[in-house]
């Protein structure tokens, strides 16, 4: 079995997220208490989660938690999904079925590692980087030049991971009418669906849009429930969902049965949720807005479409790692440095930091901030 490298992002969160006085990168909206998540439950949901047996449960996920999964989606059914244990094992799983020793994939660029090192970790793979001077799009002409007559899997992630990018709608379409003309997977890391600034205009899933689409979904990100460890994709092909379900025998076999109860009371309160967490960061966003506007001359910021992250430029002298460390190690605000998504697949930014703003008390994060760089100014 290949080695996979060292998973810089989870390293880097590994060594401050716990100990960092402020998190001001985190991608997750913000968490809530079980008692405030069992207060949304319905008497019927609250009883069967007080009193479950406490056994295996099905690999594919609990057929009620997979229709409701099923529901958020325009024309899919509890057939059509598989739980798995989080997101990152779905992104496992997936690679690991569609590709092969013989296969190609493309990848955006920059992107969640696993993205990428997973593919490579069976076959050879094709970096496309979206484009900081046009939003961070993606070029449809240069994913086509990519594609070579064993191309299985395109990997995309709207809204993005960083930058809080979304696709236009035409471009979206424009890329899954290419896969289909040449028979190719679509693997859409749809975890920050739904969460964003008002306005934000979230494209339609993959799955309801494309026969060989893969919704990977979670309730870590836009629902900001990480610890319930909870992940699905949906598509329409079961067959692969089948072949994945048994990869999964090789991984965690099944979820966790409480989580389960829980994410389908989660699910249950979705409009709920997210109208909370996107309230977050409508009241946030602004506050970052403000900071940078007070800085031209060390940052440069583009508001993102959506997700509760962004990529900001550095400006400043010193490089953005060396920035990125004295930020934590004297102010104790933790930021991600842009080397931590570099790539092997081609040159990604390496003057960015991404920002997070979907969790309360950013006002003591951004105080420190503000402190530090005022006497880095003096």
């Amino acid at each position: 079995m290949t080695t996979l490298p060292d998973f810089r992002l989870e390293t880097h969160f590994a060594k401050w997220e716990f100990t960092a006085r402020h998190h001001m990168t985190a991608s997750d909206a913000e968490s809530i208490a079980l008692s405030e998540l069992l207060d949304m439950a319905t008497p019927e949901d609250r009883r069967a989660f007080e009193t479950m047996w406490l056994g295996y449960t099905e690999t594919r996920g609990a057929p009620d938690l997979r229709a409701a999964i099923a529901g958020i989606y325009a024309g899919q059914d509890a057939d059509d999904v598989l739980c798995f244990a989080g997101a990152s094992e779905g992104i496992f799983a997936a690679n690991s079925v569609l590709l092969d020793r013989d296969s190609h994939a493309i990848v955006v660029t920059p992107n969640y590692q696993s993205h990428e090192t997973l593919p490579l970790a069976i076959c050879e793979a094709t970096g496309v980087p979206l484009d900081p001077d046009e939003g961070w799009s993606l070029d449809i002409d240069r994913v086509r030049d990519a594609i070579r007559p064993n191309t299985k899997l395109v990997t995309i992630n709207f809204p993005h991971n960083p930058t809080g990018a979304i696709l236009s709608l035409q471009r979206y379409r424009a890329l899954i009418e290419l896969c289909r003309k040449h028979g190719i997977w679509i693997l859409h890391d749809e975890i920050f669906h739904g969460l964003g600034p008002s306005g934000a205009r979230h494209l339609p899933f993959v799955a309801d849009e494309y026969e060989r689409g893969l919704s990977l979904g979670v309730m870590s990100k836009s629902y900001g429930l990480p610890g319930l460890r909870i992940g699905w994709i949906a598509c329409q092909d079961r067959e692969v969902l089948g072949q994945m379900e048994r990869m999964k025998h090789y991984l965690s076999i099944c979820n966790s049965g409480p989580s389960e109860r829980l994410a389908l009371i989660a699910l249950k309160a979705r409009d709920r949720l997210l109208a909370r967490n996107n309230a977050i960061v409508e009241e946030n966003l602004p506050k970052w807005d403000a900071f940078f506007a007070r800085h031209p001359g060390l940052f440069e910021w583009t508001r993102p479409d959506g997700s509760c992250m962004g990529y900001p430029r550095y400006l400043g002298a010193e490089g953005v790692d060396a920035f990125a460390r004295r930020l934590v190690e004297e102010a104790g605000v933790l930021v991600l440095p842009s080397t931590i998504y570099s790539s092997d697949l081609g040159e990604t930014p390496e003057d960015r930091f991404r920002i997070g703003f979907g969790r309360r008390r950013l006002d003591a994060g951004l105080a420190a901030m503000e402190a530090f760089v005022g006497r880095g100014r003096g």
